[in-house]
């Protein structure tokens, strides 16, 4: 980028006149002239193509399709694309394809969908005039939908008549012929209408020459004649005939309409009536419309179920029928029941038990929910029951040969008891009572008093000989956890270390 800057200062010139510092100019630092040019040109470069191109380079057309036609006329990119008269988009390329024509034009989203049988026609903007455009015709709605890139083809096209073809085509009397046509048609168009002509004419159009008035038919006329066409296109039905039977079955309508004249007037006159009753209550009745259709699709299915139901209602009704013949004597067969059954519900009955088990359900429900806190509780002791007190019952000790007996645990707590109550039978005047032998024998033993004074500490008794020992050993506590349910303790081994033989407290005195 130039700059005007001296980056060292020139030697004063003394020949020169001094320079005045408050000329502008002398010392500017800012960009140079040919840098504001160049940019005064890209500017006028971005104008002057969007003027020309009215598009921007990067932006897409959107929507695309293409047509083959046999020639295309003087159609050129940006030609508009019309449907029925209104601009959905335009030409976008025109390339030529062998004997054919391809173009490629654009649709918005106005005027989409386009089906399968749509049609094109290049035809001119005016009479014998150029500025072609394509004319698209949509297609039919029950027809599939072209997607974007797809090809009309050339059956479907059609090209605009040139001028000259039609020249070629008339020869001099026609031509002349054709001149005093388009000389009548035009004097026709351009003719001022008197004052006799308006009388009796529609004020709107009354001092107006027929080219006026149709430039306003075609104004107003232009999405009614679509409307029309998609109407016109509808009359004439799905399958070939359905527009003349239409036709046939309209005209037997009108004549059994014209054979009872009164009736219709009577018909008219009511329904102008009910016709204003409708139009009072309109709310009403746009309310009751917008809820039609789930109606409709609701009562649609209801009905089909309803269908469906109807063989096996009918059958059913069969095979009922020979019960509802027998119903009135088996209901006079019922009515001794009824009367047994008052009887059955009196007071002194039913009715007093009734009213017995009306004070004692509260009770019930109460039990009835007191009961799920003992239940948990009654499981539990199941469960350590079958966990740990029966598998502990029915272990046999068997550690020691000598002393063990080989039954069931339970069977020596049984014998303990046989043993206290034959230890407790009333032998003698002294009563029921435990008498446990004192003791007696040659052999002294001693033991260790745990609750003697200081000169009695030691307990002595004779015996008919010395304890070999005991089993099991006293002193430790069973494996048994107080900290978790009985059923998750280990079932207690008899026969394991803390069952084995030890030596006996009670010892021989020296």
């Amino acid at each position: 980028m130039a700059l005007f800057r001296r980056d060292r200062p020139r030697r004063p010139d003394p020949n020169r006149p001094a320079v005045d510092e408050r000329v502008w100019g002398r010392h500017y630092t800012g960009l140079s002239p040919w840098v504001f040019g160049l940019f005064i040109v890209i500017l006028i470069a971005i104008f002057t193509y969007l003027a020309f191109a009215k598009s921007l380079p990067w932006s897409s057309p959107g929507f695309e399709l293409h047509a083959r036609f046999e020639n295309a006329a003087t159609l050129r990119s940006s030609s508009p694309v019309r449907i029925a008269g209104v601009n959905v988009g335009k030409v976008t390329n025109v390339q030529a394809d062998g004997d054919t024509v391809d173009v490629t034009f654009s649709v918005d989203d106005e005027g989409q969908p386009i089906h399968e049988d749509a049609e094109a026609e290049i035809r001119p903007r005016l009479f014998l005039e150029g500025n072609f455009f394509v004319d698209l015709r949509p297609g039919s709605p029950s027809a599939p939908e072209l997607a974007d890139g797809d090809t009309i083809p050339i059956t479907r096209t059609s090209t605009a008549v040139q001028l000259d073809e039609v020249l070629t085509a008339l020869q001099e009397p026609t031509r002349k012929g054709l001149q005093k046509t388009l000389i009548g048609f035009g004097k026709a168009l351009n003719y001022q209408p008197t004052a006799a002509d308006d009388v009796g004419q529609d004020p709107d159009v009354q001092g107006q020459s027929a080219g006026e008035s149709l430039n306003d038919a075609f104004k107003y006329g232009g999405p009614a004649g679509r409307s029309t066409a998609i109407v016109a296109k509808a009359l004439r039905g799905e399958n070939p005939g359905d527009l003349a039977g239409f036709i046939s079955s309209t005209g037997g309508v009108f004549a059994k309409l014209a054979a009872s004249g009164d009736d219709l007037a009577n018909l008219i006159t009511n329904f102008n009536v009910t016709a204003g009753a409708l139009a009072n209550e309109s709310a009403n009745l746009s309310a009751t419309i917008h809820e039609l259709p789930p109606t409709l699709e609701e009562t649609r299915t209801s009905l089909a179920d309803l269908g469906d139901s109807l063989p096996a209602v009918r059958a059913l009704a069969i095979a009922s029928r020979p019960g509802i013949q027998e119903l009135p004597d088996t209901i006079a067969a019922f009515n001794p029941w009824l009367d047994q059954t008052s009887q059955l519900l009196r007071n002194s009955e039913l009715g007093g038990l009734a009213k017995l088990l009306k004070s004692s359900s509260p009770g019930l429900a109460k039990a009835a929910a007191a009961s799920k806190d003992v239940f948990p509780e009654t499981l539990d002791l199941s469960r350590c029951s079958t966990h740990n007190l029966i598998p502990t019952a029915d272990a046999p000790i068997t550690a020691d040969s000598q002393w063990g007996v080989g039954q069931p645990n339970f069977y020596e707590f049984f014998y303990g008891l046989v043993a206290l109550a034959g230890a407790g039978q009333g032998f003698d005047g002294n009563g029921p009572y435990v008498r446990i032998q004192p003791g007696g024998g040659p052999v002294l033993i001693q033991d260790p008093n745990p609750t003697g004074q200081a000169s009695n500490t030691v307990n002595f008794t004779n015996t008919i000989e010395a304890p070999d020992g005991i089993q099991p050993a006293l002193g430790s506590t069973p494996p048994f956890r107080m900290d978790v349910p009985c059923q998750k303790n280990d079932v207690p081994n008899l026969n394991g270390p803390a069952a084995a033989v030890a030596p006996s407290d009670l010892t021989a005195s020296p």
